[in-house]
């Protein structure tokens, strides 16, 4: 065992090759999925401006209270940095920046990479977590909602996850013109039952008493469970939005529970709000959500302009794939092993082996002097379809034998033909 100076820190988790592949899968199903969309992608810094998050999440929250890992950099004076926590308050700091949404056009970005919490290590949550989210800049209809949303759906479909295990929640959290009457209410009725509820919720009641809504303590859960309703108190305007998403939602066939209790947990979400859970992952079961945040891009100094997106946690999929039984479909290393008999023969390899992979097929080499029973074992654990075979007889004659590990069948195939005759077999 290795010692503890040479181990990956408490709450990070090294991705190794077979995790590594599946998350490079799921990028691809995401880049195929999000172009079909609209979606660009966009990559910005591990780390901001501290008041970027402060700003944008909100002060009174978990992550921005909690969480955040900030430092100071060597500047004259001294700056405060985070390593971002999210992603969309990045996003919506880069769109401003650079103009993206100036005079009134819109903007669909995605993103995927790290980011950082401290929290308590537990299955699907670490300290250093990855993300894949969707960014609609500039789009105040409610179609752009039942957009962003079906988008979310169908690419958890595309990653396996079967519908059947999946529960899409959505809400509304008013706005600036109902939300505050709404959080007074709450408030209230947190202080009225301030006895049955836990420290944190009495501190929420000043800082952000939605938030009592998600609370993990049972009984803080069944106090809240009898608390007034924002769908109750929304404005006209939110009502009318709400219902129009509702109803693209309808219109596209996506089943939906409305949960008047979902609340995102951070300050800039507006109206609507969403969220994917799958079975199977117990009380942690939450894959995916996200909402619009409307006044986002103001807090920063920029014009009034909508937006809304999601995020997915690619550790939450693998468990969800997980507890759907799913194997997720990833490439061979090597389609092509190229095993040489002899050492003599190893500089004729190694240019067969070059030619394939110019070829555009994924080709690998022995570089151990392994024997030729061990070459194969190889290609086996790599996954390789094809072993060419590269001995004295074979280059004297011009000819490679191929052995097709699926069929278990062997072949002879002239050398100059064996590109095209390997790309054929591969696409046949």
């Amino acid at each position: 065992m290795a010692s503890s100076n040479v181990q990956a820190p408490k709450g990070t988790v090294d991705m190794l090759p077979a995790t590594a592949r599946v998350w490079e899968h799921l990028q691809r199903v995401a880049q195929k999925m999000f172009s079909l969309y609209g979606y660009e992608p966009v990559y910005t810094p591990i780390f901001e401006h501290t008041d970027v998050f402060v700003r944008g999440i909100g002060e009174a929250t978990d992550i921005v209270g909690k969480e955040m890992y900030t430092f100071l950099d060597k500047g004259n004076p001294p700056r405060s940095l985070t390593l971002r926590p999210e992603g969309t308050a990045s996003i919506v700091r880069a769109a401003l920046e650079h103009g993206l949404t100036a005079n009134g056009q819109g903007a669909k970005l995605y993103y995927a990479g790290p980011m950082f919490r401290y929290e308590r290590p537990q299955a699907g949550r670490q300290r250093q977590f990855w993300q894949i989210g969707v960014e609609a800049l500039g789009m105040a209809e409610a179609s752009a909602d039942a957009e962003v949303i079906a988008l979310l759906v169908r690419f958890f479909e595309a990653t396996g996850i079967p519908h059947d295990r999946m529960r899409l929640l959505i809400n509304s959290m008013g706005d600036d013109v109902c939300r505050p009457d709404y959080r007074a209410k709450i408030a209230a009725y947190i202080h009225a039952h301030a006895s049955v509820l836990c420290e944190e919720c009495g501190r929420r009641a000043e800082t952000n008493p939605l938030r009592a809504f998600d609370c993990k303590n049972p009984g803080c859960h069944s106090v809240m469970a009898s608390a007034p309703l924002l769908r109750d108190e929304l404005c006209d305007e939110c009502a009318t939005h709400y219902g129009a998403v509702k109803a693209y939602l309808d219109h596209l066939g996506i089943a939906y529970e409305e949960d008047p209790s979902l609340v995102r947990g951070l300050d800039y979400y507006t109206r609507t709000v969403f969220e994917v859970q799958a079975s199977g992952l117990g009380a942690q079961n939450a894959i995916g959500g996200g909402g619009r945040y409307d006044r986002l891009m103001e807090q920063y100094g920029g014009a009034p302009t909508p937006g809304l997106g999601w995020a997915v946690g690619f550790e939450r999929i693998l468990l969800a794939l997980k507890a759907a039984g799913i194997e997720v479909p990833v490439r061979p290393v090597a389609e092509v092993f190229v095993a040489r008999a002899v050492p003599e023969v190893a500089g004729d390899a190694f240019l067969i082996t070059d030619s394939l992979r110019r070829a555009g097929v994924a080709a690998e080499i022995d570089h151990q002097a392994r024997s030729l029973k061990s070459q194969f074992k190889s290609a086996d654990r790599l996954g390789a379809r094809f072993v060419v075979v590269v001995g004295p007889d074979e280059i004297a004659t011009g000819q490679v034998t191929v052995r097709d590990m699926t069929a278990g069948t062997e072949s002879r195939v002239e050398i100059r033909d064996l590109d095209t005759t390997i790309i054929d077999r591969l696409r046949g």
